[in-house]
């Protein structure tokens, strides 16, 4: 199996702990699920997304909740179906959001999401009514339906440029990352996803017989199908993420070390709906956020670091990519660690 297809053994594990008497795993449900007991217990073993979507099913029907058994209320089987019905009726992906976080809001007792527009940024921000945090993996599995469900519906993945979450950081987030952005923040002082607000203009337009076929693969698809660790896209954002701006190869340095020519790269990347170009502008906009969440970083430093002449051209980059200056971004997220 590839990476790309398959799930961390630790996120079945997470999702049994809830689900399953006195926290023993039932080796019937599993062997249903294609998943092999003995390897429950190891750390680097993985499962087909077939089989972690089967057990999720499974799960479901055992407990009549969509979200394993994590919340007083939870989500009784059917509410997928059912926001995802109400959510493609909208105009707008910004207006299927609304809808589909105000049926979560009224489902859910302790995660009460709603949209929150900052200029060109766009929050989903999930209030708690209760003091402890949830574990990771409750907001993990939260936001994979959140986003999911948006990326199907605009039909195509939406980018997320932070995540924020109040829990601490768990042992294993290596799936997380991968299914979500490098960006994940901890101990925060609440739960969010960040997007472009742009990609809240995005028009709607699927049909019954998609919302069928969705359906009938979720959650299989949402796992899989808006996140592709082996994309071409993705290798070079991760060499991208590791190293200083400033020493970012061109388009025609990143060929030769592929062993590709420009032209097939291009090509290449213009299958996946992406450029060198826009590459290198999102990885920009991430470790721009990421850098001026830790307050103590200067200005200067953070425009030399991302490979600005200066200041100046760092303020007018960032204030067109998100529609705020630099300091009005830090002033609405104090005190955030940055990425270690």
């Amino acid at each position: 199996m590839s990476e790309k297809d398959t799930i961390s053994m630790q996120l079945v594990r997470e999702a049994l702990l809830q689900t399953c008497p006195a926290g023993q795993p039932d080796a019937g449900l599993l062997a249903r699920a294609g998943i092999d007991i003995g390897q429950l217990e190891r750390p680097e073993a993985r499962v087909s997304a077939e089989s972690y979507a089967s057990l999720w099913r499974l799960l479901a029907r055992r407990c009549n909740d969509e979200f394993f058994a994590m919340d007083p209320r939870g989500l009784r089987s059917g509410s997928l179906a059912f926001m995802c019905r109400a959510s493609m009726a909208q105009p707008t992906l910004g207006e299927g959001l609304d809808t589909l976080l105000a049926f979560l809001a009224l489902m859910l007792e302790d995660l009460q999401p709603s949209l929150v527009r900052q200029q060109s940024l766009a929050e989903i921000v999930i209030n708690e009514p209760r003091d402890d945090p949830r574990r990771a993996f409750t907001y993990f599995t939260f936001w994979m339906i959140v986003h999911g469900v948006a990326c199907w519906l605009a039909g195509r993945r939406i980018p997320i440029l932070a995540v924020d979450l109040r829990c601490a950081e768990p042992p294993f987030c290596d799936d997380y990352r991968v299914m979500f952005s490098e960006n994940l923040q901890f101990g925060r002082p609440c739960t969010r996803m960040i997007i472009a607000a742009d990609s809240l203009d995005l028009p709607l337009r699927r049909s019954a017989d998609d919302l069928q076929r969705f359906l009938a693969e979720a959650p299989g698809n949402i796992l899989v199908k808006y996140r592709d660790p082996a994309s071409l896209g993705r290798r070079i954002r991760t060499n991208l993420l590791h190293l200083d701006p400033g020493a970012w190869p061109d388009a025609d340095a990143v060929a030769r070390q592929l062993g590709l020519s420009l032209s097939t790269l291009r090509r290449r990347l213009g299958e996946e709906g992406q450029t060198y170009q826009g590459l290198k502008d999102s990885v920009r906009r991430e470790l721009a956020i990421a850098w001026l969440s830790q307050g103590e970083r200067p200005m200067a430093e953070i425009a030399e670091r991302l490979g600005f002449a200066d200041s100046s051209s760092f303020y007018k980059a960032f204030r067109k990519w998100f529609g705020c200056n630099p300091g009005h971004y830090r002033a609405l997220n104090p005190g955030r660690e940055g990425p270690r």
